[in-house]
């Protein structure tokens, strides 16, 4: 494919690689709906479909890129795409959503999600400096990636033990996609057909994303970090960016700065562990500069939830600045 890409006018790059976007997209829903519906038939309960099926597949996007990304090795683009996407989500998605409403900040959120948020990063951070799994540092290896998947295993069976024990108690879950998980209901061919159709679609989008973002690269002189960094990581960020705009129009933005902070430690643990487990991904200067200010930007938005526990518009209107700040300064470097 990428030799087919090469050989194509940049315009008809710009749109193959909206239509891999778009496989990505479409790719995950199908997965996720399909898988959810076997889930059902087999009497899963709802909240461990929502905590595990449904807030993975928001992930999806970022898998197929950096995984796809790490087998061609094009690790620029791999660690880039990941730290891109929790920057933005942190900084942009949260930050419109805080304009067009006040978000109010759950106190798990604060005291568990936001703080382990922090430590996966500075988790990448050490990992890749020190390149435990590798004989030189500056390189996530396999034993890196088997880390990360551990403590994703760990961390996915803690909240669902708590989940569990909270609604035993009666107390009201609130999770993404758990009541989404309620509604429909697909035959076992159906579901198998969507689940099928949908990996399909995930590999086929990560696969031309990755191609279409290199030719863009070299045509226009840019480097795969800074590529990963914007263009790649805000493509497959566009779901919750969409899904949070939404909300927030509709005044339900209770869970949006949990959801966003639980999709940057999915992506860290889950995207790059699989990446790192696949095939080692080199990490460069700059990559290392970026996660630190991840970290930076991650303490932050803790600082901002933690004033009466919501994040008001002016704080929102500084988070949406500082990140538009962040993609000039990126830009320029």
């Amino acid at each position: 494919m990428q030799d087919f890409i090469n050989g194509l006018p940049i315009a008809a790059v710009i749109l193959l690689l909206l239509a891999g976007f778009a496989f990505l997209v479409k790719g995950a829903d199908l997965f996720v709906e399909g898988s959810s519906s076997i889930a059902r038939k087999l009497k899963v309960p709802p909240i461990i479909i929502g905590l595990t099926i449904v807030a993975m597949g928001t992930s999806l996007p970022e898998t197929a890129v950096s995984v796809t990304a790490s087998m061609v090795q094009n690790n620029e683009l791999a660690v880039s795409n990941v730290v891109g996407s929790n920057i933005f989500n942190l900084m942009f998605v949260i930050g419109v959503c805080s304009v067009l409403t006040p978000i109010m900040v759950q106190k798990v959120t604060l005291i568990r999600d936001i703080p382990l948020s922090f430590g996966c990063a500075l988790l990448l951070l050490v990992l890749g400096i020190l390149g435990i799994g590798d004989k030189t540092g500056m390189t996530l290896g396999h034993i890196d990636g088997i880390v990360f998947l551990i403590i994703f295993a760990v961390y996915i069976f803690t909240m669902v033990q708590s989940a569990m024990k909270a609604r035993a108690a009666g107390q009201k879950v609130e999770i993404e996609g758990v009541e989404s998980c309620e509604t429909k209901e697909l035959s076992y061919a159906k579901s198998i057909l969507f689940l099928i159709v949908g990996a399909g679609a995930i590999a086929f989008g990560g696969d031309l994303t990755v191609d279409t973002a290199s030719r863009i690269a070299i045509k226009l002189g840019m480097s795969q970090t800074l590529v990963g960094l914007t263009i790649v990581s805000i493509g497959t960020s566009l779901p919750e960016l969409v899904t949070s705009i939404v909300a927030a129009r509709k005044n339900e933005v209770d869970m949006a700065i949990g959801n966003a902070v639980g999709s940057n430690i999915f992506n860290i643990l889950m995207v790059l562990g699989i990446s790192a487990t696949i095939s080692p991904v080199a990490l460069l200067r700059e990559n290392i500069i970026d996660i630190i200010i991840l970290m930076i930007f991650t303490v932050l938005v803790w600082l901002f939830a933690g004033t009466k526990r919501k994040i008001s518009r002016k704080e929102g209107i500084i988070m949406a600045l500082t990140y538009l700040v962040y993609c000039g300064y990126i830009i320029i470097r």
